[in-house]
């Protein structure tokens, strides 16, 4: 089964080179879809919001980080393949990928095993560590952002939030980043770096590994406090890969470990690339997409889950006493504030987590 829908009477029926098939999904900074170049290229197609492309600070910022994203090389990332930052609506576009979000795939068969987690954690950590070595933070990473390809995950949607974060339109209904998955100084509005991106792996991870929301669920202004104040239960993540989560989720970016560090200790465990790392049915999403304006015509195409549709979460009865940290009343006003406008290799894995998280 294919998500997306069908276009709207208002959608453009082609934007740059590409003919539009349907809608992928929405998000804060605008909609996606599924487009198709006149030689058959498959893509799918960002266009930003319309209110965001009459600020010249955000086209400007666009036009500059499209520029370093286009310098991203990694095997789990999605290269941007083609964009217009000077257009009427600024777009971008990018390699379509045939697999489903890990959002989807947690939803509808449960939690991945261990050595799919570990394989997972070790191709996001060198995702990762190729967009930070391109000057990028992501700020963004949650598992609808994951997608599950035949050979690995893609980490996408990096490299322009950042243009939006720094417009004057944030303060007025933009948010960038999402609760849940951002880290507590993305939500106190502190800088934000590298060490940010890892506190989402962790996330991430955790969901992978759990089926549920690290922080559980509840109103975005709830999910950002658990995040500042509150410690995460991980007594059901399985003990394999527990610390390094853990280390991941430290409230202090300063003791959290780079993405190379977690490229270079996964790596010694996941699955080798040349064997299946998700179940068959999982990965089995390839099927005919009719084009619209010429039925004849078919492109193969996959499972590409909505770009808003949110990360489940469990009923958030697992939770640890509240971290002590200075002046809760004023963080916890700036959060609602911000909030409102805005076999074997495991074995060896969990050694060597040992090594890099004593810890855990």
């Amino acid at each position: 089964m294919i998500m997306w829908q069908e276009l709207q009477p208002d959608d453009p029926g082609r934007i740059g080179p590409y003919r539009l098939r349907g809608i992928l999904g929405s998000g804060g900074m605008g909609r996606v879809f599924l487009g198709a170049s006149a030689d058959g290229q498959v893509a799918a197609v960002k266009v930003i919001r319309a209110d965001l492309a009459t600020d010249p600070e955000f086209r400007a910022r666009f036009r500059r980080e499209v520029t370093v994203a286009r310098k991203v090389s990694s095997r789990f990332t999605v290269p941007l393949i083609d964009a217009d930052a000077d257009s009427a609506v600024p777009w971008l576009a990018t390699a379509y990928v045939t697999g489903p979000s890990l959002a989807d795939a947690v939803t509808e068969r449960g939690p991945l095993a261990v050595p799919m987690v570990l394989r997972l954690a070790a191709g996001l950590a060198e995702g990762l560590c190729a967009i930070h070595a391109a000057g990028v933070v992501h700020r963004d990473l949650k598992p609808s952002n994951v997608l599950l390809a035949h050979d690995g995950p893609r980490v996408i949607d990096f490299g322009i939030s950042v243009a939006a974060e720094t417009s004057p339109l944030t303060r007025t209904g933009l948010l960038v980043g999402s609760p849940g998955y951002m880290s507590p100084e993305q939500v106190e509005g502190r800088e934000v770096g590298s060490p940010s991106d890892i506190f989402s792996l962790g996330a991430v991870l955790a969901f992978a590994a759990t089926g549920e929301a690290p922080f559980g669920s509840g109103s975005a202004p709830t999910l950002a406090y658990r995040a500042v104040y509150r410690q995460v239960n991980l007594d059901r993540v399985p003990a394999e890969v527990r610390g390094l989560i853990q280390r991941c989720l430290t409230k202090d970016p300063g003791q959290r470990p780079t993405a190379r560090d977690l490229m270079f200790a996964a790596d010694a465990a996941a699955v080798p690339p040349t064997e299946r790392w998700i179940p068959e049915p999982a990965s089995r999403t390839l099927l005919e997409l009719p084009d619209r304006q010429d039925p004849s015509r078919t492109v193969t195409s996959a499972r590409l889950s909505p770009v808003s549709r949110p990360a489940p979460g469990p009923s958030g009865r697992h939770e640890h006493r509240r971290r002590r940290l200075a002046r809760p009343l004023t963080i916890a006003s700036m959060v609602m504030g911000l909030l409102a406008a805005s076999t074997a290799g495991s074995r060896r894995m969990a050694r060597t987590l040992g090594r890099l998280c004593p810890g855990r």
